[in-house]
C-alpha cells in the first residue's frame, strides 16, 4: 500500500456542534455542511494542510456507509497530533481548544523524549495531542 492518506473521518454525534468546534473555535477552513439533501449524506470537510483534509460525519452515517452498529466510544482507540513549533505554541493550542469547548485530559508538560505536549478532547470526545518535538518541527 502506498501512503495516500488524503482524508481523515471523525465519527460525531452532532454535526452542527462540531462544525461550530473545528471552526468557530479552532479556526479551521471549512465551507461547512454539505450533502444534506442525501439520506446519511451529510458531512463537513476542512483544509488541513496540502492534500489533507478533516470530515466530520455524523457516527450513524458512518456506520451506515461501512455496513457496522453504531457501538461506544472511545477516546483510547485513535488519537490526531498537531506538531507545532515551540512550546509556547502548545500552550496557545491548548487554551485555544477548551475555550472552544474542548476538555483538557493532560495537560501541557515536558515529555519523556525531550518535547512538550499535552491532550485535549473535542465535544465528541476524540483524542488530540498538541505537541512540540524538536526532531519533528512543522514545514511553517
Amino acid at each position: 500500500m502506498k501512503p495516500r492518506i488524503t482524508l481523515v473521518t471523525l465519527g460525531v454525534d452532532d454535526l452542527e456542534r462540531a462544525v461550530r468546534f473545528y471552526r468557530d473555535g479552532l479556526g479551521l477552513s471549512t465551507p461547512g455542511i454539505v450533502g444534506q439533501q442525501f439520506e446519511h449524506g451529510a458531512v463537513a470537510f476542512f483544509d488541513l494542510q496540502a492534500g489533507l483534509k478533516l470530515a466530520l460525519w455524523p457516527r450513524a452515517s458512518l456506520a451506515h456507509d461501512a455496513g457496522l452498529t453504531v457501538t461506544a466510544r472511545s477516546s483510547t482507540d485513535f488519537s490526531l497530533a498537531h506538531n507545532v513549533g515551540d512550546k509556547a505554541e502548545v500552550d496557545a493550542v491548548m487554551a485555544q481548544a477548551k475555550a472552544a469547548g474542548a476538555s483538557v485530559v493532560k495537560p501541557a508538560q515536558d515529555t519523556f523524549w525531550g518535547g512538550y505536549a499535552g491532550y485535549f478532547q473535542d465535544p465528541d470526545g476524540h483524542l488530540w495531542e498538541v505537541a512540540w518535538n524538536p526532531e519533528m518541527l512543522p514545514a511553517d
